[in-house]
């Protein structure tokens, strides 16, 4: 099957005025993790500029086949150039969100795969393209939406959320403890005019934390950004989604690999890989106590896989990943 793009064309000068820069993380431990088979089918849920699946293409024979999802623009137009560079473009690329991943594969025949790959967050390159609205060190429109056909934006969020929905959201999603301080501050300041701008959304944030907690701990606004572009992207819903389809869709053998960033992330995996490999813990709450419990998973990664010290020297988005593994041991077979 040749390389199939399913989006619109992007426009050209996305292309010609920017380049997609993003080192995949974990490479090596992700290519031993999916254990390849070159007939395979392989599907790289998130495949920003096509890091990882150009490795994993170049293991596959012309029986074996790769698809990518993304639903980044130009994420999509870079990992079709840089894998048609290579000798077996057995692949398609699909310009959409992976919580939408089982029913485009089944939609092109695909009922079991091999292995999926999650690499998670946002991209170096995202987060380096100032006018995305990702960056509290980048002045712009606050946008932070992966996917630029959506309507939710940052902005809205900001300036249209009550008080105490965007509370629940900075404390849950961003574990900020001053959560309540930055609301208040966001709320008087929009009573005024609306919130516009990364940089003044900063300021607001710096205003409401007190000067010795602004010394500690990184950035004051990290966390507050992270909630927001979390509720931006529906990224917790979409991966619990996801985490469930793909592993509907393994193969007996097959794997699925998830690269996580934060600690959100990181316990929807966890929790979910547990559920799957392992039986129900009995509380008196239910009916009955679980018996004959017979899982179809083994947990491959008792602790997450992290980097090396060598790839933290050369790779600065790597310091926070954690690569968590899970292999299909019975039913669903190919």
């Amino acid at each position: 099957m040749p390389w199939q793009t399913l989006m619109p064309m992007p426009n050209p000068s996305l292309v010609t005025n920017m380049e997609f820069q993003h080192t995949p993380v974990l490479l090596q431990e992700c290519l031993n993790g999916l254990h390849i088979q070159s007939a395979g089918i392989y599907v790289d849920a998130t495949i920003g500029g096509g890091g990882h699946s150009y490795h994993i293409l170049r293991q596959l024979s012309n029986s074996g086949h790769l698809y990518g999802f993304d639903q980044d623009e130009m994420a999509i137009e870079t990992a079709k150039t840089r894998l048609s560079t290579l000798s077996q473009p057995n692949f398609t690329l699909v310009h959409k969100n992976y919580r939408y991943l089982k029913g485009e594969l089944l939609a092109h025949g695909v009922s079991s795969v091999n292995g999926f790959l999650f690499d998670l967050g946002v991209s170096s390159y995202q987060f380096d393209q100032g006018e995305r609205g990702f960056s509290y060190n980048q002045d712009a429109h606050l946008d932070m939406r992966m996917d630029t056909r959506n309507a939710l934006t940052a902005a809205l969020v900001v300036n249209s959320y009550s008080e105490a929905k965007l509370t629940h959201l900075l404390f849950n999603y961003g574990e900020e403890k001053f959560s309540r301080s930055i609301v208040r501050k966001i709320i008087a300041y929009r009573q005024v005019k609306p919130i516009e701008t990364t940089f003044e959304l900063v300021d607001i944030i710096k205003s409401a934390i007190p000067s010795a907690a602004r010394q500690d701990g990184g950035h004051p606004a990290k966390r507050t950004f992270q909630a927001i572009r979390i509720e931006v992207n529906q990224e917790l819903e979409v991966l619990k989604e996801a985490l469930h389809d793909a592993a509907s869709m393994l193969s007996k053998g097959g794997r699925l690999c998830v690269i996580s960033f934060h600690s959100l992330e990181d316990r929807i995996v966890k929790e979910y890989f547990k559920s799957l490999s392992e039986p129900p813990v009995w509380n008196r709450n239910m009916q009955i106590p679980p018996v004959a419990f017979q899982s179809n998973f083994k947990v491959v990664t008792k602790k997450p896989i992290v980097s090396s010290p060598e790839e933290l020297e050369q790779n600065r988005r790597a310091h926070s990943a954690k690569l968590r593994i899970i292999e299909r041991t019975g039913g669903n077979e190919r």
